[in-house]
């Protein structure tokens, strides 16, 4: 199906839930904050509410407040002029700004617009005409009542909703939440009558037959139905489409026919009618679907949003999420047991299984059966990705659509291919785990600088390296396309360069993510060759035996110093780094006469233990490789981690 269609099926199936405001738990600088959503209704949209105004069933004013913060959405019904109102005026059905809604709104204007009184009388002929509808509610009658009387600013003003200078006008410097005061918008809520049903709410944006009530009493108002290029119905058409779909700030439209002389047509059509015509309510339905999914579920890189779901309603793996994060989603949406594994004060793993890699690799192909057996043969996973060129126009960057059981084949193949020991901090813990970092930290490893011991982005602009790196390795995920070359060698690069780092543990991310992507990146071109975390000690590729030459030399240098008095002491080896990648036949002459002291102060046994593996790994070396001073691929840092990981082993099995 076409995306369009896909949006309507997601609203069809889940329109039980149309017009209930869910939330959305997420952790903000450590603090447990929820976000609201809801799937809306045809012909209704959010706000952000300023100021909630208590009436009686009769019309009567109450009381009024201010609405809190983390209260402000608000459901309201609209017309098509007045869901896309950007400017001019188009009056909402119900609830509005004040301007619209205050009878007495010039008496409190200091600086008076021309016809600044139009906005109440346009609103109050609206809301007549639902009100002596047959569709009319006791809510809207109520609301009409009280308008009438033209009081709204002077009962807000004594209830101190609203603030007033000296001379008696609006304050225009008092602003509430983001918005100056006289442009706040409104919200009611009725008291019901004796008698009436208790088990409706008094608010009116959580009153399910008011918003029936209008639904119908928009079809009523609906004329002449054209063909409906979506659906193949007849409906009433729309060309006023909604906004806000990113999110509630969002005013860039995804399709929009507004321009007619230009070039929208270039000749192929005489009028918009005949480039396209989608129907009032699909165009509804589809953004409606669109607003819901992305707020329930949707991922925003500065201005690109990506959004993923399965066509069953099933949960699913996110793409993006490192392979530890899957596994923990996993043990909540399957009721799994996964078991963390932590870090020693050594930055050793434990436990590790029979193939030297943590245990969490076999966890995470258990999470991916887990998912894999709720999945039937129809469904599939859709992607969405969207961006602004400009504030008003919203494009379909991004559009994907797999079979749900090859989604996760894809997903299982890129955390296999790119599986390496990882470390990331968890609850205030280092956790280490077998797999890939997810997107948005491989981001920050790569493009990132050492904030608060902590590699990040910290430059607003280049928070765009979020989005653009997640689509340029969303094909590697979801097809196993290629890695990209030049964020292989980035992250080579990066990870030559230790000596660039103030916290170790920032290096060894940059380090084993090279290893990630040198590992996939072999598999993919050099006919699915394997390597793992294990040390190969078979191996005679000159990369891979220079590595371990590193390696050894930086351990050798490392087990003399005092871990207190040499905490930030950098090891010749990563000081050499660099260099030693570029020119290693030269560096390594260099390397190994500055290694004898070190070797002079372990003792006798260490000492015949470091100085036999040396000679192992040389007598490994063709002599013509050995000495070539070419360049070192990516390979050779697999070579320097696994003999790494390999001789910390040693020296826990020889305590």
């Amino acid at each position: 199906m076409s995306w369009q269609e896909e949006l309507i099926a997601l609203y069809e199936k889940n329109q039980s839930q149309a017009g209930s405001i869910q939330y959305k738990e997420y952790i903000k600088e450590g603090k447990k904050e929820r976000l609201p959503y809801v799937l809306l209704p045809p012909f209704h949209t959010t706000v952000i509410a300023h100021i909630q105004v208590t009436i009686s069933a009769e019309g009567d004013f109450i009381s009024a407040s201010r609405v809190d913060e983390e209260d402000k959405m608000t459901i309201i019904p609209v017309t098509e002029k007045s869901g896309s109102r950007t400017a001019g005026k188009a009056p909402h059905p119900l609830c509005d700004n004040l301007k619209y809604l205050a009878g007495d709104y010039e008496n409190y204007v200091q600086e008076k617009k021309e016809n600044a009184g139009s906005f109440y009388e346009d609103y109050m002929q609206q809301l007549e005409k639902w009100h002596l509808s047959p569709y009319t509610h006791e809510k809207v009658d109520a609301v009409d009542f009280y308008l009438k009387k033209g009081s709204l600013i002077q009962d807000l003003v004594r209830e101190k909703a609203l603030e007033v200078n000296e001379s008696g006008f609006l304050s225009e410097n008092v602003k509430i939440g983001t918005e100056d005061q006289t442009k706040a918008f409104i919200r009611f809520v009725v008291r019901s009558k004796t008698g009436m049903d208790f088990m409706t709410p008094d608010e009116c944006w959580k009153d399910t037959s008011l918003q029936e009530c209008f639904i119908r009493y928009n079809r009523s108002l609906e004329g002449e139905t054209e063909l409906d290029y979506l659906t193949g119905e007849y409906q009433t058409p729309s060309y006023l489409h909604s906004k806000k779909i990113r999110n509630e700030g969002d005013g860039a439209k995804l399709i929009s026919s507004n321009d007619e002389r230009d070039y929208t047509f270039r000749g192929r059509f005489v009028t918009k009618e005949q480039a396209f015509s989608i129907g009032n309510e699909t165009s509804q339905k589809m953004h409606n679907a669109l607003k819901w999914i992305i707020r329930k579920q949707g991922r925003s890189f500065d201005t690109l949003t990506i959004v993923t779901w399965e066509s069953g309603g099933k949960k699913m793996p996110l793409w993006d999420c490192d392979t530890e994060t899957i596994i923990s989603a996993a043990e909540e949406d399957l009721a799994g047991e996964f078991q963390d594994t932590y870090l020693d004060e050594w930055g050793d793993t434990e436990p590790l299984d029979s193939d030297e890699n943590p245990i969490t690799a076999q966890q995470f192909y258990s999470a991916l059966e887990g998912y894999r057996k709720q999945v039937d043969n129809t469904s599939n996973m859709i992607l969405m990705a969207f961006d602004a060129a400009t504030t008003g126009r919203l494009s379909l960057a991004e559009y994907k659509q797999l079979e749900t059981a090859r989604y996760l084949e894809n997903i299982k193949k890129w955390h296999e291919q790119c599986g390496w020991l990882q470390y990331k901090l968890k609850n205030g813990k280092k956790v280490a785990y077998y797999g890939v970092p997810g997107v948005r930290d491989i981001a920050d490893i790569l493009y990132g600088t050492e904030s608060k011991g902590r590699m990040t982005i910290v430059d607003k602009n280049g928070k765009k390296l979020y989005g653009e790196l997640s689509r340029r390795l969303l094909p590697c995920i979801w097809d196993g396309r290629y890695i990209p070359m030049d964020v292989l060698h980035t992250v080579v690069s990066k990870a030559s360069m230790p000596q660039n780092y103030k916290e170790r543990y920032n290096w060894e991310r940059v380090l084993l993510l090279a290893c990630s992507f040198v590992k996939k990146n072999r598999y993919d071109r050099n006919q699915k060759e394997e390597w793992n975390v294990a040390l190969n000690e078979t191996c005679t590729i000159r990369d891979y035996l220079y590595g371990r030459l590193l390696a050894l030399a930086d351990r050798i240098e490392y087990r003399t110093y005092d871990l207190d008095k040499d905490a930030g002491r950098v090891t010749n080896a990563k000081r050499y780094m660099s260099t030693f990648s570029q020119r290693p036949f030269d560096t390594w002459k260099i390397i190994e006469e500055n290694l004898q002291p070190y070797l002079n102060k372990l003792s006798a046994a260490e000492r015949r233990y470091y100085e036999n593996l040396l000679d192992s790994i040389c007598q490994m070396f063709d002599v013509e490789e050995f000495q070539k001073n070419d360049k070192l691929d990516g390979l050779y840092l697999l070579g320097f981690h696994s003999q790494s990981y390999e001789l910390k082993k040693y020296k826990k099995a020889n305590e």
